[in-house]
Parts: C-alpha cells; structure tokens; sequence
C-alpha cells in the first residue's frame, strides 16, 4: 500500500487547484490534485505540508482533514488521503515543471483526471450544511419561512424528516418547489422519493443496515452511530453519511454522546464526506473540519442558530 497525501486547495470563489502530472512520471499528462508519498513513519499532515511546499511553493496555514480513498493503479494499490486546504501563504507556481489550473465545479473537468480523483470532485459538491426539517415545532408555515430565508442565505441542501407530521407530503412539496429556485438539494428521510418530488433519499440507522446493496440512483445519505454503521454506509456506496450524536440533543435523549475525540476516531479514514449531528451551531463548523466532518448536520441550529 502507497499512502499519499492530497490537497485540494480551495479559494474563496470555490474553485480548487489541479496539477498535471509532469514528463517522466508514471501517468504523465493526467490532472491530479496536488500532493505526494507519504514517508515511512511520517504523519499524513506532514507529509501534505511538505509535498505542497516541494511542488508548488507554498506554505500550508490551515487544513482539515477530509476523505480517504483506495484505488488500485497498475503499478500500484493506493491509499490517498485527502486534505481541503483553506489557507496557505505564498502563490501556487509550479517547481516541477508542471501545468496548474483553477478549476470550478460545474464547469468541464480537465481531461484525462486520474481515476483515483474523478469521484472526490462529487463529493466536493456537497455543501458543508446539511439542514433537517422541524416542522414538528416550527408548523407548516414557520418551517417554511425558515427555508426561505436561509435558502436564500446559500443553504444548498435539506433532509425532510419530521415523519410524523400530518402535512408532510405538502412541506416536501412546498420545499422541492423553493429548493428548485436556488439550485438546492431536499432528501426525504426514510423516503419514498417518487418522480420529481425530491432529491435524495436519507436512510435510518436501522434501514441502512439493512440494505444489500445502494438500492436507488439518486443522492443518498444515512445517519450513522457506530464504526460498523460508518462502514456498512461507505460498502455499499452511499454518497455521504451523518455521524452523533457529538453532543446530547432533545431529539435523542439519554443517547450515548460522541463528543469531538470519538467521531473523530470513527471518522478518521472514511472514503464518504461525514457530516457531525448532535447539538451544533454553525458556530462548530471549524471544530467540526478539523475532526475530519465534511461539515454539520443540524436541525435547531440551521433555522435558529
């Protein structure tokens, strides 16, 4: 196994930095995220730290760790780990004689990619606010007002939950409806998802346990508690995942809390992004990335936070 660190280097307007790899290497002319080996013994940071510096001259200020993923070369089986880089000093330019290039999502990704790097660019779509529904105390109306609002914030993504509310099927309506005028994202929790009424679909703990195999080809998530749970969502594909409780919740009273050391311990080296849920505030976004979140998962604190 070859263990490698990768950056993606991300800029305040969202787009990120690709490298082609140079003349002489093994994959010459693919477009990578920037990054190297890491050595025996050297720590995954490290290493991302040293590589970036070694290849396009700059100095890492901030990094949260985010996804790892394996993939098997012909020359090679592949563990990459990847960084989302926030800050750094200096301006990328290449030492190695490499071509660089800002990339933004949406636009035509730059050809050939290296296969290893293809699926992390859907898993940058993914926004770092998972919303939930609270219908069940906001009301109809309320809820929906809420939505609005922070839909036009730039909140890009919402899980419908509350299972037991009587209008249900019009909040999903409603907020499909909304969410379709900002380019936004509504998964039903526990589904079904039928025709155009929503996005994605977001499994229980216990239905996602459940499952053989990812059942439907649309955006779908599941909430998480365990290292197995973890696993079992990241075996059969889905496309991220919600680890918690972090902090004890009214939602989940009495429920065995994680706090920040345990999910970073069940998180570590997850090859999904994993959202952190229990008892949040946007205000735990930074803490959260650091513990290796792709970011937050809330209800209270996404429409009252």
């Amino acid at each position: 196994m070859v263990e490698v660190a990768a950056a993606v280097i991300e800029r305040a307007d969202g787009s990120f930095l690709l490298a082609q790899r140079p003349a002489g290497k093994v994959y010459a002319g693919w477009w990578e995220f920037p990054g190297g080996k890491v050595e025996a013994g050297e720590p995954a940071a490290a290493a991302l730290a040293r590589e970036l510096h070694e290849e396009i001259g700059i100095k890492v200020v901030k990094a949260y760790p985010w996804v790892s993923r394996v993939h098997v070369y012909e020359h090679a089986v592949v563990m990459l780990h990847f960084y989302r880089v926030v800050e750094w000093r200096g301006e990328p330019r290449a030492r190695e004689g490499q071509a660089l290039a800002w990339q933004r999502l949406g636009d035509p990704v730059l050809e050939p990619m290296l296969p290893a790097n293809g699926p992390v660019l859907a898993s940058l779509a993914l926004p770092l606010e998972y919303a939930i529904t609270d219908a069940e105390s906001l009301g109809l109306e309320g809820m929906l007002a809420y939505a609005e609002m922070r839909l036009q914030q730039g909140l890009r993504m919402i899980q419908v939950r509350d299972k037991a509310f009587p209008e249900r099927d019009l909040l999903i309506s409603e907020l499909r409806e909304k969410a379709a005028r900002h380019g936004a994202k509504i998964l039903v929790n526990s589904g079904p998802v039928a025709g155009d009424s929503a996005d994605g679909i977001h499994y229980t703990a216990a239905q996602l346990m459940k499952l053989k195999a990812r059942p439907l080809p649309v955006l779908s998530g599941a909430s998480c508690h365990t290292v197995q749970e973890l696993g079992h969502a990241m075996a059969i594909g889905l496309d991220f995942a919600v680890l918690g409780p972090v902090r004890a919740t009214a939602t989940h009273p009495g429920a065995e809390t994680l706090g920040w050391e345990g999910f970073a311990r069940i998180a570590a080296n997850a090859s999904i992004p994993v959202y952190a849920i229990g008892g949040l505030t946007r205000e735990d976004l930074d803490n959260a990335r650091a513990a290796g979140a792709h970011g937050l998962a809330m209800i209270r604190g996404s429409w009252t936070g």
